[in-house]
């Protein structure tokens, strides 16, 4: 028989856990919209509990998303379960997602809690969740190093309370395709109502196996795949779910599943969050990366030539990937701008809005002559990140004096001060250092620079420059910053003021 699998995504919570990533309200909306277009079964919209901004995340998921499943996590605590229940509210479809650690270092080093109490504990709060949510996820954290026949004791006292899906996280990616498979078949060999609940994967990929494991998950029982878009997450992140959902589209034979994933959404998603995140796709990436259908060898190429699928087991077409990027130009019009952009799915019903995104349009193509599709989803990207600054900047002026000293002229406008314009210059060794310098002593501010990357969003030399820099604030806390623009040092200066923001 071919199964079902569902597809749940956790980017938002876990995947946000990503050092350096840091979702606001808008871009989660922004992300959670389309991961239903993609076809996500349950999007884990956030941790309701950990932050009012966390709650508020949730809470506007909830009410924007129509078919699927929003989930919300919740430690075993009362607090922490009426707290999604507050936040899933508006939900037309909720989940609540309960865990507690069950491993024997979890049990004694963080949690100090002997088996019996971690039974009780399970007990009292799958059966507190059931009254409010018909569908009650449940997690062993740490689940792979956990005693089986203990695993099976937690896992049995939950599904009587009311869990109807069981999720099997490798919390520290420490399990191999062998031994969670041979997991699951144990829980199914041993939990009487195993066919009468939902089992679901959760891999990390600390290894390099998360998707390994988790389709053998799949292959052994589970029919539900955790992870995230372009397996960002934790450490070394979570299964990559695109991974997961072609591979079961092109070994059919193998796995014998069907999903409702929409292939050739993929690219669409992985792009979002990437740009969102602020975390390039290698290259070299499975499904998504730049090089994925390229072919260098002559071999290789004349093979291509003569049949496509002599190296190549996956079209391009099939994740999303157009052969062809039909650009935009200097002397298009807002007609052709807003029905590009509706194409690519997003909202242009605001009108001013779309007036301000025009602007930005027209002043980018008045640089570059051909805009591509990766353009302009940098454009409303830029336009995201500059919406929600304290500080904007309003002016840059760098110029060069000698022996590698460099002196800048920065205008700030400061939003919440009526539009204020700040004004301050400073030198330094090199034109960011100058620039950087120039912010810190006008705003008064005793700030690190600790990183400092640059991306050409497009190839060629007319690319536009996207910076990403982390610095380190006078209370010791990291803070990271994206800017976008034609000019490397307009970016830099961008960059630098939403870390400050």
């Amino acid at each position: 028989m071919v199964k079902q699998i569902q597809f749940f995504d956790t980017t938002l919570r876990d995947g946000e856990q990503t050092p350096g990533v840091n979702f606001n309200t808008k871009e989660k909306v922004q992300i959670a919209l389309q991961l239903e277009k993609w076809g996500i079964d349950v999007i884990e919209a956030g941790f309701p509990i950990s932050s009012q901004g966390d709650f508020e995340a949730v809470q506007e998921i909830a009410a924007q998303i129509k078919h699927a499943t929003v989930g919300g996590l919740a430690r075993c605590s009362i607090e922490d379960i009426d707290s999604v229940r507050e936040a899933l509210k508006e939900a037309n479809h909720k989940q609540i997602h309960v865990f507690i650690a069950t491993s024997p270092i979890h049990r004694e080093s963080k949690l100090s809690m002997t088996k019996a109490e971690i039974l009780a504990s399970v007990k009292k709060h799958i059966t507190y969740a059931k009254q409010y949510f018909d569908q009650v996820q449940f997690s062993p954290e740490d689940a792979t190093r956990t005693e089986w026949d203990f695993l099976v004791e937690v896992i049995e006292v939950a599904i009587k309370c009311g869990a109807t899906i069981i999720n099997i996280p490798d919390t520290v990616g420490y399990t191999n395709p062998t031994e969670y498979g041979a997991l699951f078949a144990y829980l199914k060999e041993n939990i009487s109502a195993f066919d009468e609940v939902i089992f679901s994967s959760h891999c990390h990929d600390d290894l390099g196996m998360a998707t390994a494991n988790a389709l053998a998950a799949i292959e052994q029982g589970a029919l539900r795949v955790e992870g995230t878009i372009n397996g960002i997450g934790e450490r070394a992140g979570n299964t990559a779910l695109e991974e997961v959902a072609v591979a079961l589209h092109i070994r059919r034979d193998a796995y014998q599943a069907e999903n409702q994933i929409k292939l050739d959404e993929t690219k669409n998603t992985s792009d979002l969050v990437s740009r969102l995140s602020g975390m390039p796709i290698p290259r070299n990436k499975a499904i998504i990366g730049a090089n994925a259908y390229a072919h260098e060898s002559g071999i290789h190429q004349d093979g291509v030539l003569k049949n496509p699928e002599t190296y190549e087991i996956i079209t391009p077409q099939l994740v999303g990937v157009s052969s062809n990027d039909l650009p935009l130009g200097k002397l298009s019009g807002r007609h052709a701008f807003v029905d590009r952009m509706v194409s690519l799915g997003y909202d242009m019903s605001d009108k001013v809005v779309v007036k301000e995104l025009f602007v930005k349009f027209k002043e980018l193509a008045d640089k570059k002559k051909n805009i591509s599709t990766t353009d302009l989803h940098a454009l409303i990207a830029g336009a995201t990140i500059e919406d929600q600054a304290k500080y904007e900047l309003a002016r840059l002026q760098v110029q060069y004096i000698e022996e590698g000293l460099h002196a800048a002229t920065v205008a700030v406008r400061d939003r919440q001060q009526d539009n204020r314009i700040l004004l301050d210059t400073d030198t330094g060794a090199g034109s960011v250092d100058a620039i950087y310098k120039t912010i810190n002593r006008m705003l008064k501010l005793n700030i690190i620079l600790h990183e400092y990357r640059i991306d050409a969003i497009t190839q060629g030399h007319d690319s536009q420059a996207q910076v990403h820099v982390t610095i380190q604030l006078p209370n010791g806390y990291l803070s990271y910053g994206t800017g976008i623009d034609f000019d490397v040092l307009t970016a830099s200066a961008k960059a630098y003021l939403q870390a400050i923001n």
